[in-house]
């Protein structure tokens, strides 16, 4: 009992670690690009995680995801329930996870 605080203290260590090396690591080029609007910036991101020069098709493939994204209708729980393409995909999911959480799975 008296070496608890040691195995509480010991989380330090890995924590510093990631402090020092995370200023070094590139952003996400997503993030950069989507977020900040920093084409020169995500272009270096993924020039950096490819390894190759040309990265415009990668660029244009983010561009146009994100705008497939923007037009996408969301729903809601009551909308997907009312469809009745996924009506039992959704209730069997539901049932799944509240059945994990009544046998005591979570527990073990």
């Amino acid at each position: 009992e008296s070496r608890w605080p040691y195995l509480f203290g010991a989380i330090i260590v890995p924590s510093l670690i990631q402090v020092m090396i995370l200023p070094f690591l590139p952003e996400s080029p997503r993030y950069l690009l989507l977020e900040k609007h920093d084409t020169s910036k995500a272009e270096k991101a993924f020039q950096t995680f490819l390894g190759k020069d040309d990265v415009s098709h990668e660029v244009e493939e983010v561009l146009a995801e994100s705008r497939v994204q923007r037009n996408t209708k969301l729903v809601s729980v009551l909308q997907l329930l009312r469809t009745r393409a996924v009506r039992w995909q959704v209730i069997t999911v539901v049932v799944t996870m509240g059945s994990y959480q009544l046998c005591g799975l979570n527990a073990v």
